[in-house]
């Protein structure tokens, strides 16, 4: 093992120390010897660099192909026989005239009942009310855990002429487990 000597005391000092362990006397400074042995070695190939520059270049490609090419593709005219008509044995038939019936009026069509049951859920939604609304048959459910809340009646009066409208005959209000708490014939 190769050691150093502080200059002003001579004590053996460990390389790497900046100051003597006796004397206090800054040491000089070298540089350690490079090992000339071992496994490391430094690489000279060349192989990560012209990967690289191989990758580089087909990504390039790659790019220049689809934002060079044709994105217009003209489509082919196919060129179609002329189609040839049967010559008429017969004259064609005359129309004969229709005789005028009577126009009935024709009734309105019916507003849908689930439109309907969406806009009562929605104004119900607005209130912090919150429900359920279905239609079952001609009967429409509103299923709410605030059937008993004074603020409903009047949301559920707003919403019956457009039930009338659409054919429906019965809104009923529902407790969450299922209990009816009013039921009103429309």
């Amino acid at each position: 093992m190769s050691g150093a000597f502080c200059p002003s005391c001579g004590v053996a000092v460990v390389p790497g120390y900046v100051r003597c362990p006796k004397c206090h006397k800054p040491l000089p400074q070298t540089r350690p010897a490079r090992d000339v042995g071992g496994t490391a070695v430094e690489s000279t190939s060349r192989a990560p660099l012209v990967a690289i520059l191989a990758g580089a270049l087909v990504v390039g490609l790659f790019i220049a192909y689809f934002a060079f090419r044709s994105t217009k593709s003209e489509p082919k005219k196919a060129v179609a026989a002329p189609m040839q008509q049967p010559a008429p044995t017969q004259a064609p038939p005359v129309p004969q005239p229709v005789a005028q019936t009577e126009a009935r009026p024709v009734a309105p069509a019916r507003p849908d009942p689930n439109a309907a049951a969406g806009d009562l859920e929605r104004a119900l939604r607005k209130q912090r009310l919150w429900s359920t609304v279905t239609v079952q048959g001609a009967r429409v459910d509103v299923r709410s855990g605030s059937c008993s809340d004074p603020a409903m009646a009047p949301a559920l009066d707003a919403s019956i002429e457009s039930f009338k409208a659409a054919g429906l005959t019965q809104l009923r209000c529902l407790e969450q487990s299922g209990r009816v708490v009013s039921t009103r014939d429309l």
